[in-house]
């Protein structure tokens, strides 16, 4: 039996403990997705803080460009009238000597022949007897100002009266330039003003305010971040060149791969991933190992509600996106989850230990409150049986006073007090055999207890069985004698407010092949208005004095246990019953 209960107890202990592996194993993995995500959100966070800076300092160079192209235009017309309206009459020198004093890179003329627009006269000499047809759109830019008509291209580019400029450029005579150049023409002169910036004042507006100390500023206050790069979606990663016929290969700035940033950590699925994040605007994102190191990678479309961002696709079709790339040591990332993670495996750790300590002390304290429970009934069961045998061998004593008694009143002639003690004897005897009948030992050791505390409490007490069998009866003992012992001290507290004459309680025991029934009756002049309290409610008492309020609601919690039923009902003349029915 002890073997038993260890297995028992053993069985209880390791399904705690799985249950306790399983919830911390889930929570454990719970919270690194919550870690992990928090750590793609923080990412996002600094590309949103990133896309707005670049919008800011986009918007910004935007207004540079322009004021640039006010500038380009307010030299224009000073050179207009420096010159004379005649190309044939402008020397080259007098354009270097006049680019100088109007603080430009250079000036350069343009004229326009029948089937040509070329470069006639300019400030650098490398620009000379270029021609132009090839250069698209700004062929057709040139056409459209000699023939004074307001320039329109689909094209990145500043249009103003008798005036066009477009955004920074590879140069296609210098290979290596980029500039800003700006057109006029009013008809005044027979060719077009073409002076010119280089790159050099734009960089110098970006170092001071741009995009490019915002990247490196974010890059060196990130621990994990290693790169930050703004792709051109349509042209990543090779970017569109131009060959000349001689052989010159010509970059286009606004067809560029990577226009701010910079792209060194490289991976063969970063142009199919950058694609896919443009085409369905969704954040895409990687982790592999690069050149040895493990790197995270992020791509998010960007769109903003204009076309003016300075790149191009591969048609020359100005672009209203981009993608923002991060790429992060992810090395890095996986130690602050680790630690994270080790910080959270001691507290798992030391909530499971502590969880087995209390399921350790509560399943020994509830089984040495067991134990104890049971030592009570047992004491209380002997000591029952001890009464009850007690009662019969002071019967067997007593046996020949009774027999003599009943002689002497035979041979005195008193048949009335004969009969009266007679039947006072008859009473106890069957009264005895009754409870000897009950069929279980511990009930009846119950009932004759009962009956002694009736007996001093001037109670009449009578009771019944029928059919009881211990064996047979598919409820604990225990059960049965707790639910008994309440509802018999119940009845008997009720009917002790009322006179001896009318301290009546019944008890009748039933047990069939179905059910178990016991139906107890009691003296109760309030029967009807009793029947209307919530009797079974865990502290609801009628008594006047000090009570818990708890026996009808242990009796409850018994009957419910067994799926069976308890049933109280007013009965007439001042009675009060509790019905009691288990099935079996």
């Amino acid at each position: 039996m002890r073997e038993m209960q260890r297995n028992i107890w053993l069985m209880a202990i390791s399904v705690i403990v799985v249950i306790i592996l399983i919830n911390n194993t889930a929570y454990y993995f719970l919270t690194k997705r919550t870690l992990e995500n928090s750590f793609n959100e923080e990412l996002v966070s600094t590309a949103k803080r990133l896309e707005v800076s670049l919008e800011q300092s986009r918007q910004g160079a935007a207004l540079f460009q322009d004021q640039l192209g006010r500038e380009l235009r307010a030299a224009s017309i000073a050179a207009q009238y420096a010159l004379d309206p005649d190309v044939e009459k402008v020397t080259n020198e007098q354009l270097t000597e006049l680019s100088k004093k109007l603080g430009i890179s250079h000036i350069t003329l343009l004229k326009r022949l029948q089937d040509d627009i070329v470069l006639y006269k300019s400030s650098d000499e490398s620009q000379l007897g270029k021609s132009t047809k090839t250069w698209k759109p700004w062929y057709q830019v040139f056409n459209q100002l000699f023939d004074e008509q307001k320039v329109s291209v689909d094209w990145l580019g500043q249009t103003l009266p008798h005036f066009w400029s477009g955004p920074f450029e590879v140069s296609s005579t210098s290979l290596d330039q980029v500039n800003k150049w700006g057109y006029y023409y009013d008809g005044t002169t027979n060719y077009i003003t073409d002076p010119y910036v280089g790159y050099d004042r734009q960089e110098q507006y970006e170092r001071a305010t741009g995009v490019h100390r915002m990247i490196e500023n974010t890059v060196q206050s990130s621990d994990s971040l290693l790169e930050i790069s703004f792709i051109n979606p349509e042209t990543f990663p090779d970017g569109i060149s131009t060959t000349h016929e001689n052989g010159d290969v010509q970059g286009h700035k606004v067809q560029e791969p990577i226009f701010y940033g910079s792209y060194t950590i490289k991976s063969g699925k970063d142009t199919e991933l950058v694609r896919q994040a443009y085409a369905t605007k969704e954040t895409v994102t990687l982790r592999e190992n690069i050149n040895g190191k493990q790197v995270f990678k992020m791509f998010i479309p960007v769109f903003t509600d204009n076309t003016d961002i300075d790149i191009t696709n591969r048609d020359g079709v100005p672009l209203d996106g981009y993608v923002l790339s991060l790429t992060s040591d992810y090395h890095i990332i996986q130690e602050k989850l680790d630690g994270q993670f080790l910080n959270l495996g001691i507290v798992i750790a030391a909530l499971t230990a502590l969880s087995l300590i209390i399921a350790f002390v509560a399943m020994k304290s509830y089984r040495q409150s067991r134990e104890r429970a049971v030592q009570v009934a047992q004491e209380t069961y002997v000591e029952e049986m001890n009464q009850l045998f007690q009662s019969l061998r002071a019967q067997r004593h007593d046996f020949i006073n009774h027999v003599q008694t009943i002689h002497s009143l035979s041979e005195l002639g008193k048949t009335k007090e004969l009969a009266a003690y007679t039947k006072e004897l008859t009473g106890d005897i069957r009264l005895m055999n009754d409870i000897i009948n009950i069929g279980n030992p511990a009930i009846a050791a119950l009932i004759r207890s009962k009956i002694s505390q009736a007996e001093i409490q001037k109670i009449q007490f009578s009771c019944s069985f029928t059919g009881l069998n211990m064996q047979e009866m598919g409820v604990k003992t225990l059960d049965v004698n707790r639910m008994l012992g309440n509802m018999i001290d119940n009845a008997f507290d009720e009917v002790l407010n009322y006179p001896e004459d009318r301290r009546q309680v019944t008890l009748a025991g039933n047990q069939t092949s179905e059910n178990l029934e016991f139906v107890i009756t009691n003296t109760c002049e309030r029967a009807e208005e009793t029947v209307a309290q919530p009797l079974f409610d865990a502290g609801y008492s009628t008594k006047l004095e000090d009570h818990q309020g708890l026996g009808l609601s242990i009796v409850k919690s018994i009957v419910d246990k067994y799926k069976g039923d308890i049933v109280v009902r007013a009965e007439q003349a001042g009675k009060l019953t509790f019905l009691v029915r288990i099935p079996l």
